[in-house]
């Protein structure tokens, strides 16, 4: 067999390997012959907006290692890919280009634009693809989805069409969150929060006084609000009279209800329908008008008087300053503070404002079910049907969903799903009709009138992509609804629940809650089981990863070819918990290359060492019992962790076998003990199958190596099994046994290290013992080789050595070095010394672990950490200590 390269060159192997995976036909469950119980995640799909970033090499990397370590369990794995079309964002992309070019969307008719746009995702797509196969992704591409493929748009007119007969969308004059940028509505969630310091104004409003930030906004206030307890405006309750306001005198009149607050400002305050969401409801509560004051351009309308058609924001100094002529400008609260709603996409500032839109109703009762949208979607969370992770996030899904308002899914751009609504228009001679439709009428119904007119408006990003999990698997052709009773065939049925939505927590509201939504009423299901959400990916600094601030941003493309796609996962997952933050820098990601190559080089070692010998079976030694109980352990705990999502333990867990156990001493004691082939080839191929959801590239490469010679075709250790954990192996005496001999030259080592005796200087070793001088004598070679022994003695119980080095292995067995030894005073002292250094150390360590900041800011692993270090020099401690007793009693 030819040696493996002394080192491991990622670029040279990853792009051959991925498409040897892709040949295989293994990322295609209905390959899987064997499987049988059904696994399956439905990617997050990207934006078709560019290039993929930090974050969705944060789902990428733990999205497969979950779909392999499935696979390798036996189970019908299926990773379904697909892009988002991304409204919004990919029509504003385009603009941008066209703007480059001197051109606006203007220029051209509306299929020419939608014809760039769909050029411009065409390309996009493609780069996409391929960075999700660089990050070694064994997504089942045979299945790719696209939000605006014609399976997909055919299944969102479909459950357009269906609520809208369900009666659960409605077109409605309602107030909406309108960027005057993006010329749209938005929903709840797609408006930030961005904090401003800006002046509060306190006007003088007839007998009362009422604070506001935007004075733009209350040209049309008429109606004062107090609470009904608030003495001060018992008698104002219920009257009419005069006010002289920005433009001239208006007719006010006071109404009492709780929604005011008797402690904020002076607790009287005017309402202003138009342009607040709380007003609007108080508006219809009282049967108030509701009048726009500020358009859709963001200027103010023929209601502001002299102020109509200026921009309404750039106008407020202005008011402000006709008021203070006017004497009604009571005080100002120069240091206001609160929280500016602006556009999720640009950053400009939201206007509320009426407008006519489509809704989707999500406080109805749907008349089958009994039931609100709404409430069939908290109780797919309270009755225990979904999980999430980390569960502190149910309190925040629910605290949403009993907040969530009507959802406006109208919007006023050209690219997306356009509305399936068609009107008779009375102006072309029809009758008014609105015809909600799958395939574009030819004629009204009603009147028979041909001119019917399509909607211009399109459909929320979100709307499609909350149909995501049962859209990609053949909704609504892969179900019978027979009154109320759902049977579902083909992949629907197989996959549908998916297993497990693993997505990042900052698209809780956006995505997670509406598939939720939508699949409890199409389906009548739950869209999966678990919901994992990660954390945001930030730099060294815990500042988020921006292209705004290049000096951070790590582009996943660039770090691949220079670390390799193995290293770039490693840095993912090791640290990632649920719902906390992750942080990442290059050094990080180079380090686990380093982290790869010793990998390769332990497997290097083995593949070399194992090639020099027979390949006779020999009998089970101290060592070989011991290193295969503690595989068996390994394997159990590592597959414990996977299944509990714990993926960073799971890392952390391997990885400390692999290097700490396998590298540092098994394959040290190979060498010494030999005839090993058989063993180091087993250890191997379990090493290779337990790493290879974590860095498949290299263990697929090792793994093709060593099969090789006797295998010459390509079998992928993608679908090799998943290692068992044979408790036959477990052997707790060796375990025990093997710990002596290891402590006995981990204790020798140090006691060489202190002393300064160099490696080539060998030494002698005295030893007394009742019960463990068979231990001893059976791993002498072991004790004297690794621990540099020339000489291993057993001393008689009543033999105190002078001058030589105690070392207190266990409670059974003393160990004795002649060291030329110093006086006992200066070994004494020498001793001291290290117990105050080692407590200096603890103590920093229990300030870390008393420090608030420290404990909440740390990742666990890190708090294990130092727990365990704290844990190993109280222990070293109490080894010294029982050394001064040596003293002292000799």
């Amino acid at each position: 067999m030819n040696e493996l390269a002394k080192t491991y060159e990622a670029s040279q192997h990853e792009d051959a390997i991925y498409h040897a995976w892709e040949a295989s036909g293994f990322f295609n469950p209905d390959n899987l012959s064997r499987a049988k119980e059904p696994f399956s995640i439905a990617i997050p799909p990207p934006n078709a907006t560019g290039t993929l970033h930090m974050g969705h090499t944060m789902f990428l990397t733990l999205q497969d290692l979950m779909t392999r370590f499935a696979r390798m369990r036996g189970k019908k794995a299926l990773w379904l890919p697909g892009t988002d079309h991304a409204s919004i964002a990919t029509q504003n992309k385009v603009e941008k280009l066209l703007a480059k070019e001197g051109k606006t969307r203007h220029d051209m008719s509306r299929d020419e634009f939608v014809g760039r746009i769909d050029d411009y995702v065409a390309q996009s797509r493609s780069t996409i693809r391929n960075q999700i196969r660089k990050m070694g992704s064994s997504c089942d591409w045979s299945r790719e989805r696209y939000t605006l493929d014609v399976g997909l748009s055919h299944a969102v007119t479909e459950m357009f069409v269906r609520m809208y007969g369900d009666g659960l969308i409605y077109r409605g004059n309602r107030i909406v969150n309108w960027c005057p940028r993006c010329k749209s509505t938005l929903a709840d969630d797609e408006v930030k929060y961005r904090p401003e310091k800006t002046p509060f104004y306190y006007f003088k409003y007839g007998p009362v006084v009422i604070g506001t930030a935007r004075p733009e906004t209350k040209f049309l206030d008429k109606t004062i609000v107090v609470h009904p307890d608030d003495g001060r405006y018992k008698e104002l309750v219920g009257k009419e009279f005069d006010v002289e306001w920005i433009e001239g005198p208006i007719r006010a009149h006071v109404i009492a209800d709780a929604i005011a607050d008797k402690e904020f400002g002076t607790g009287a305050m005017t309402i202003t329908p138009g342009h607040s969401f709380e007003d609007f409801e108080l508006a219809g509560k009282y049967h108030l008008p509701v009048e726009k004051i500020i358009d859709e351009n963001g200027n103010l309308t023929e209601h502001a008087g002299s102020f109509a058609l200026r921009n309404a924001r750039d106008s407020r100094a202005a008011i402000v300053k006709k008021l203070q002529e006017k004497n009604l400008v009571d005080h100002v609260d120069e240091n206001y503070e609160h929280n500016l709603s602006v556009c999720y996409r640009c950053d400009t500032p939201v206007e509320p404002l009426p407008s006519l839109q489509w809704f989707i109703a999500v406080n109805k009762k749907i008349e089958k079910r009994g039931k609100s949208l709404k409430e069939l979607a908290s109780e797919a969370v309270s009755s225990g049907r979904i999980t999430i992770l980390p569960k502190r996030f149910d309190k925040i899904y629910f605290s949403w969903m009993n907040g969530l308002r009507d959802w406006c899914i109208s919007r006023q751009i050209v690219f997306g799903h356009r509305m399936p609504v068609y009107y008779c228009e009375k102006e072309q001679g029809g009758c008014g009709e609105v015809i909600v439709s799958g395939e574009p009428p030819t004629e009204c119904a009603k009147c028979k009138h041909t001119n019917v007119r399509h909607d211009e408006d399109t459909l929320d990003t979100w709307f499609s992509a909350a149909l995501w999990t049962f859209s990609t698997l053949g909704w609504p052709e892969n179900v019978e609804d027979k009154n109320g009773k759902i049977k579902k065939k083909g992949d629907l049925a197989t996959f549908h629940p998916t297993t497990v939505m693993e997505t990042g927590y900052d698209i809780i509201f956006f995505w997670v809650a509406r598939m939720i939504i939508m699949s409890e009423y199409a389906l009548h299901e739950e869209p999966f089981k678990t919901v994992y959400l990660h954390g945001l990916v930030l730099d060294e600094n815990r500042k988020k990863m921006s292209k705004s601030r290049e000096e951070t941003q790590i582009d996943p493309l660039d770090m691949i070819p220079q670390y390799g796609a193995d290293a770039l996962r490693m840095s993912m997952l090791v640290g990632v918990t649920p719902g906390n933050d992750l942080f990442i820098s290059k050094e990080k990601i180079a380090g686990y290359r380093n982290f790869v190559n010793k990998l390769w080089n332990v497997s290097r070692f083995i593949l070399q060492f194992s090639h020099d010998e027979s390949e006779k079976k020999h009998p089970l030694t101290l060592a070989d019992r011991w290193i295969f109980s503690r595989l068996a352990s390994t394997i159990s705990r590592i597959t414990n962790h996977i299944e509990a999502f714990q993926f960073s333990r799971a890392a952390e867990e391997l990885r400390r076998f692999t290097w700490d156990e396998v590298a540092d001493w098994y394959l040290e004691v190979a060498k010494i003990e030999k005839n090993k082939r058989q063993h180091l080839l087993r250890m191997l191929e379990h090493l290779l199958a337990l790493w290879h959801p974590f860095t498949p590239f290299v263990t697929e490469v090792v793994y093709q190596h060593m099969r090789k010679t006797t295998h010459p075709h390509f079998i992928s250790l993608m679908i090799h099994s998943w290692p068992s954990a044979d408790k036959k192996m477990i052997d707790e005496k060796s375990e025990r046994a093997f710990s002596i001999v290891q402590e006995m030259i981990r204790q020798i080592r140090n006691a060489r290290q202190e002393h300064a005796i160099p490696p080539s200087q060998k030494i002698q070793c005295w030893f007394q013992t009742k019960n463990s001088e068979t231990l001893i004598a059976d791993n002498a070679e072991i004790v004297m080789r690794l621990g540099r022994i020339d000489m291993l003695k057993k001393l008689e119980s009543d033999e105190k050595p002078h001058n030589a080095v105690f070392l207190k292995i266990s409670d059974d067995l003393d160990v004795y070095l002649p060291l030329g030894m110093k006086p006992r005073e200066e070994e004494r002292g020498f001793i001291e010394k290290e117990i105050a250094m080692l407590g200096g150390l603890i103590q920093d360590i229990n300030q870390r672990l008393t420090n608030n900041e420290f404990l909440t800011g740390a990742p666990k692993h890190i708090l294990e950490a130092e727990t365990k270090k704290r844990n190993d020099y109280l222990g070293k401690i109490e080894k010294l200590e029982e050394q001064l007793k040596k003293i002292s009693n000799s």
